[in-house]
């Protein structure tokens, strides 16, 4: 019996929808000679806690980019939700500042800024039918330059332990953002695999004119859409901001790639009608992999983009060759 794998068995693993977390694996095994430390308990959890923010924000672009859109504006949703809960919590507060309601009033102004600006983003690219390309850039813009401004470019520190154990506390022994990542991800799961809302996202992301046709209601799925997106990186700023300790006006601002690259390495589409939550827990593990081993190596900035521009263009034209596979092209 020969040894060499058949191609029917390299067929099925190209066509899998587990070929990410392979690849990850791979490249895990791969860069482990290469990389003193890259398998050491202390960088493992490194990998482990980079990832639980990044994957509840991409969770939230992979329900647009299934709807066929994109939010742009996530990485300043993370930013201005920051600055505002920081701003309310911080003990420097006159008025909430030491109170047993300063934890609470700040985590759910952190929110509702984030539905906001995701109302805002869902009803104009709905109502008006702008690309949502332009209308989350164009806020993307305005919201990182409207936290700079509020903090005048300054952090916001001196937080409650009450809010930055959400960052690094556990509750016996689970990390709490572990815990929050995990109920938001199995959330996010069920309402797309079980929920009339969820058909609705993959209907208008295959077809919107058939989908209005069969009686979707196009504009208010795509407004939740976009409400989905903005609370799951207002819940990242919240992980964010409690694990830095810190209100940053600008924080989140160098992950937009990072998190539009996990969800589309991961398998779902740009153009819509494609994509589940377990692919992006796969696509947010192997950048993740890929940032921590070239930063472990001493990389610079520039080189680490260049790398991580040329995973998702391969990532992209990898998932377009197996589209023209399984459509027998």
């Amino acid at each position: 019996m020969s040894a060499i794998p058949s191609p029917s068995f390299w067929k099925r693993v190209f066509l899998s929808e587990y070929l990410v977390l392979y690849l990850s694996v791979l490249y895990f095994l791969a860069a482990w000679p290469l990389v003193p430390g890259l398998a050491s308990g202390a960088n493992l959890r490194d990998i482990f806690s980079n990832m639980l923010p990044l994957l509840v924000v991409a969770i939230g672009e992979t329900f647009v980019l299934i709807a066929a859109g994109i939010d742009l504006s996530v990485t300043s949703i993370i930013a201005l939700c920051s600055v505002v809960g920081a701003s309310l919590m911080t003990a420097d507060n006159r008025v909430l500042g030491g109170s047993v309601f300063a934890v609470p009033v700040g985590i759910l102004a952190m929110l509702i800024v984030g539905l906001l600006i995701g109302a805002f983003n869902g009803a104009t690219i709905a109502w008006f039918n702008m690309p949502p390309f332009i209308v989350t850039l164009a806020t993307m813009m305005f919201f990182s330059g409207f936290a700079i401004w509020f903090t005048q470019s300054n952090k916001i520190s001196n937080l409650p332990s009450g809010f930055t154990m959400l960052g690094e506390g556990a509750l016996w022994f689970v990390p709490y953002a572990l815990i929050i990542t995990v109920v938001l991800a199995l959330l996010a799961h069920l309402v797309l695999s079980r929920t009339l809302f969820g058909r609705r996202v993959y209907a208008i992301g295959h077809n919107v004119k058939a989908a209005a046709i069969s009686g979707v209601p196009v504009k208010r799925t795509t407004l939740f859409a976009y409400l989905v997106s903005a609370f799951c990186a207002a819940v990242a700023s919240i992980l964010y901001t409690a694990r830095l300790e810190t209100g940053d006006p600008v924080l989140g601002q160098k992950i937009l790639l990072d998190i539009i690259g996990a969800t589309v390495i991961g398998g779902t589409s740009l153009f819509g009608g494609k994509g589940k939550v377990i692919w992006t827990v796969f696509g947010v593990l192997f950048i993740t992999l890929i940032d921590n081993s070239l930063n472990m190596r001493g990389l610079s900035h520039f080189v680490i983009m260049i790398v991580k521009g040329a995973v998702i263009l391969g990532a992209a034209l990898l998932d377009a060759t197996r589209n023209r596979w399984l459509a027998g092209t």
